[in-house]
């Protein structure tokens, strides 16, 4: 064989790898992104079922507004239901923001940046939704028990069940809080970790 058709062949096969390589290492972004996407996919279900819920109460709120006889009950009316359209939208919408973002399209450094800005978006959410529920448990309590028994919350007489009742709630709202926070913690710092094999 002479030089030169060595050489042709060598150029041949120089290509052949790095076609190879390259189509390998598309491979493995595609099911970097999948693995990525794949992370938030179940939260997001969740997230849309828990959304779906909170319209239903607040339509319910809404539907039985007119019950709500006294300006205290009409403002925690108008929180609760406002509460319980604005938590889910935002949620939704960061979840959507964090799970659609687009790992084959940007160098590792603009990925890092964008999902580093959609994570804390995302984690900032679920602040203010551990906030807020504890804000909304308070301000729901006399509106439901308006709407339902037509009875102010504040003027019926509560026995020690009540309390305790009331006492197992916030600490059981502490204890999911807690749990859900740190579960959104996990899912990103996995997703973090899938983001930074890139590198």
């Amino acid at each position: 064989m002479e030089i030169e058709e060595m050489k042709v062949l060598w150029s041949d096969l120089s290509d052949q790898l790095n076609q190879q390589k390259k189509l390998t290492n598309d491979i493995i972004m595609s099911m970097t992104q999948e693995k990525y996407t794949n992370k938030f996919r179940t939260i997001s279900k969740y997230e849309t079922i828990g959304a779906c819920i909170c319209f239903a109460i607040v339509i319910y709120v809404l539907a039985n507004f007119g019950a709500l006889d006294t300006w205290f009950l009409k403002t925690c009316g108008i929180f609760t239901a406002g509460f319980l359209c604005i938590q889910p939208i935002l949620t939704l919408r960061t979840l959507s923001n964090i799970k659609r973002l687009n790992i084959l399209d940007k160098t590792y450094s603009e990925t890092l940046v964008s999902y580093t800005k959609a994570k804390t978006n995302l984690l900032k959410a679920q602040q203010f939704g551990i906030f807020g529920s504890f804000v909304f448990m308070f301000t729901s309590s006399p509106v439901l028990v308006k709407i339902l028994t037509n009875k102010d919350f504040y003027s019926v007489e509560h026995n020690v069940w009540a309390y305790l009742l009331m006492g197992i709630t916030v600490v059981l709202a502490i204890v999911v809080c807690r749990w859900g926070y740190k579960h959104y913690q996990r899912i990103t710092h996995s997703a973090e970790e899938l983001i930074k094999g890139l590198e």
